[in-house]
């Protein structure tokens, strides 16, 4: 038995001379997300996209659309020809159907006459449907303010009937607003942050960073599994791994102690800067949040803007730790993130943080260090992962 949903996609809408170009990309990264399931398809109409696939798959199909950048919202829809007789019929089995599932008890209908052919008016279909429908009903009453179920006539090249409608992320097709550098931590806040971009369409690209031995292999595991979570949304992940145990032995050597941490995260700015001018990428992601801790006061971001030319796009900001909890739990990141396995920021953590940098004083003290070299040799030795479908390929 085969099944269809309709697909429906907001901000995409918008855009003007360069519609196509967003419409071609999202309908791509559809056809993407469920070419692994066999007998499904996409249709692409006149502004809105659907997808036919058998009824066995229907968990899975939904489980893969509704996580599709750009989509805003989809629809379980019964495709019928334009026969007003059989849009009443269709539309009181629907009708039942929902108040069977729901207990619901109040109903409304609404037109969407999009083929302008159909001789019957919107408002007159809706008249005459919800008339049928009350009169094959007991105790079913018309509420058009707030219905517990609202039945809509989709009128196309044919026509669509649904009730529910099923959220998905919003936002722009991924791929289409260029590529970013994503510093992945083994903490809550950067899979929100690259979720984000990824989102407003960015391909996102990873590093991350670790101290080993110091640092654990379960500690790569955890970050390896939070970039599994977020290929659900984004297809493919490649994730650099950078060892900076060398760097940070030199700092902790021929630095003030208090200076450790803003040093490390200029060493890691340097280094993702690299990496993604080698790979196409045009900025940094970081889910660096103001005042969060103490590397990322005013002064600190400053100073850690100095260490590259490239943007460093942080999305987190302004949230609060609770609105990032939140994202995270909705990506299924949050349990993984909080399982207590060190990172590099750990290392070598003195007792007082400078929590005030000044460039000029950052900047001295790493011109104690062979800096060029240090960055060569951990690029150098830098391990990939590439993780497609939420599963790590070798």
């Amino acid at each position: 038995m085969r099944e269809i949903i309709l697909i429906r996609y907001g901000e995409i809408g918008l855009k003007g001379m360069n519609r196509r170009y967003f419409e071609k990309k999202f309908i791509q990264n559809i056809k993407w997300a469920i070419k692994h399931i066999a007998d499904a398809y996409v249709l692409d109409r006149h502004g809105r996209a659907y997808v036919e696939y058998e009824a066995k798959d229907h968990d899975e199909v939904i489980d893969a659309v509704t996580k599709i950048f750009g989509v805003v919202s989809i629809s379980i829809a019964h495709k019928i020809d334009n026969d007003f007789e059989l849009m009443k019929r269709e539309g009181l089995a629907e009708v039942k159907r929902q108040m069977t599932l729901t207990g619901a008890t109040t109903f409304k209908v609404e037109t969407k006459r999009a083929n302008k052919g159909f001789p019957m008016k919107s408002p007159d279909i809706c008249q005459k449907v919800g008339g049928y429908i009350l009169s094959n009903v007991e105790g079913l009453k018309v509420d058009v303010n707030n219905p517990q179920i609202t039945l809509t006539l989709e009128i196309r090249e044919n026509t669509y009937i649904y009730c529910e409608r099923i959220p998905g992320p919003g936002g722009m097709p991924y791929g289409t607003a260029g590529k970013g550098m994503l510093l992945l931590s083994g903490g809550i806040d950067s899979p929100v942050a690259g979720y984000l971009m990824g989102k407003r369409g960015v391909e996102l690209e990873a590093v991350h960073f670790h101290s080993y031995p110091f640092t654990s292999d379960r500690a790569l595991e955890k970050v390896i599994d939070l970039g599994k979570k977020l290929t659900k949304y984004t297809r493919n992940l490649k994730i650099h791994s950078i060892n900076i145990l060398e760097i940070q032995k030199a700092i902790n050597e021929k630095c003030p102690s208090e200076e450790m941490t803003i040093l490390s995260r200029r060493f890691m700015m340097k280094i993702a800067e690299q990496l993604a001018l080698t790979y196409g990428c045009g900025c940094l992601i970081t889910g660096e949040n103001i005042g969060q801790v103490a590397s990322q006061t005013m002064e600190g971001l400053t100073v850690t803007n100095n260490a590259v030319d490239m943007p460093i796009l942080r999305p987190l900001i302004a949230y609060d730790k609770v609105d990032i909890i939140k994202i995270a739990k909705q990506l299924d990141t949050f349990d993984i993130s909080i399982l207590p396995y060190e990172d590099c920021c750990t290392v070598f953590l003195p007792d007082r943080v400078v929590t005030k940098p000044k460039v000029d004083k950052i900047i001295y003290s790493e011109n104690l260090l062979n800096g060029e070299a240090l960055i060569a040799q951990a690029i150098d030795q830098r391990e990939t992962y590439i993780i497609s479908r939420g599963e790590l390929r070798e």
